[in-house]
């Protein structure tokens, strides 16, 4: 698959909604139908595809996968309609159009506001804290996995290997307190109603058209410097994110959330990424500002204990990036903004 994945979307595609064995077997136990809420963002089409491949594979045909989004893009819609996965088109803002979503027993809850949330913070308290409200009080009775984000923490020094699952989140900004308000949503279902709910901690996901890796290789071959404000970072396949959110499915508990870290092993200082990255795309790095002592780190032991390491390494990501975009690969308008210390998207 390094091979294959120069500049071809479909292919890439493929791969980010391949499941493994391991989720083909668990796919076979559950509970019935599933929805994806928020589809259509970047990560959505992946697991929703995931899913629907991971129970044709189990001999699962009676269970539906439904993708529900807005479906402002069209492509994304058809190419899920192919695979066999029902398409919903709903505001997820409206409690009622909440309320008149078909039944599941799973749910996938990929919906939150990042970027712009410093200019509007408002919508990003109605997207990540309101918004989960109405789906926890439709789905109560489902098996729930919402994704969160590792800013929920704050920051640590790269030597401590990075806050872990049991660490008091210390989440700074707007974006990063409303998505702590949006696990608080989650866990008050899971104590109140019983809901069973797993909330992952994602920073970080990689994928050729969007990441920290695309961020720094547009830098680099724009001939800026890279800012090393962010110090170090955690980043992790997308393939295998889409999979352990999947995964994480039967894990989900009441009375207490399942909570976990998903990134990839690595504590990588943004200066090696980028050198190693300009050595592929063969540019000289410049860098700009001082490498704090501090930075955004989770710590993914349980997440690996659990589910194994990412199928492609830290070395093979940084590849496939230089390959992807000096090959005319794709890319998407959507910078991480991973060198943020202030809580400011």
């Amino acid at each position: 698959m390094q091979e294959e994945l120069r500049s071809c979307v479909p292919e890439l595609e493929e791969e980010l909604g391949r499941p493994g064995p391991a989720l083909v077997a668990e796919a076979a136990d559950w509970p019935g139908d599933v929805v994806v809420l928020g589809a259509g963002g970047k990560t959505g089409a992946g697991i929703a595809s995931m899913a629907r491949r991971a129970l044709d594979a189990a001999g699962r045909g009676d269970v539906q996968v439904l993708a529900v989004s807005r479906w402002t893009d069209a492509r994304g819609r058809d190419g899920l309609g192919k695979l066999g996965v029902r398409t919903v088109v709903a505001d997820l803002s409206d409690p009622a159009a909440v309320d008149a979503l078909p039944d599941a027993a799973v749910v996938i809850h990929l919906v939150g506001a990042k970027f712009g949330t410093a200019s509007a913070p408002e919508q990003a308290w109605m997207t990540n804290t309101v918004l989960p409200a109405f789906v926890a009080r439709r789905y109560r009775a489902s098996r729930t996995v919402a994704l969160s984000t590792g800013n929920v923490y704050g920051m640590t020094a790269p030597v401590t290997g990075g806050s872990r699952e049991s660490d008091e989140p210390r989440p700074v900004g707007d974006y990063a307190v409303t998505c702590r308000g949006r696990e608080q949503v989650f866990t008050h279902a899971a104590r109140t109603a019983s809901t069973p709910v797993a909330l992952i901690r994602l920073n970080y996901a990689v994928e050729p058209r969007y990441g920290v890796l695309a961020d720094l290789a547009r830098t680099l071959l724009a001939g800026q410097p890279v800012d090393l404000g962010a110090g170090a970072v955690n980043v992790v396949w997308q393939r295998y994110a889409n999979e352990v959110v999947l995964r994480s499915v039967l894990h989900a508990a009441t009375p207490e959330p399942f909570v976990l870290n998903l990134t990839g092993p690595e504590t990588a200082g943004v200066r090696a990424l980028a050198t190693r990255l300009a050595h592929h795309l063969d540019v000289v790095p410049e860098f700009t500002g001082q490498e704090p002592v501090t930075s955004l780190l989770a710590d993914a032991t349980h997440c690996h204990t659990l589910f194994g390491y990412p199928d492609h390494t830290l070395g093979q990501l940084i590849e496939l990036q230089a390959r992807w975009i000096t090959g005319g690969g794709e890319l998407w308008d959507k910078p991480t903004k991973f060198e943020r210390r202030d809580g400011a998207f």
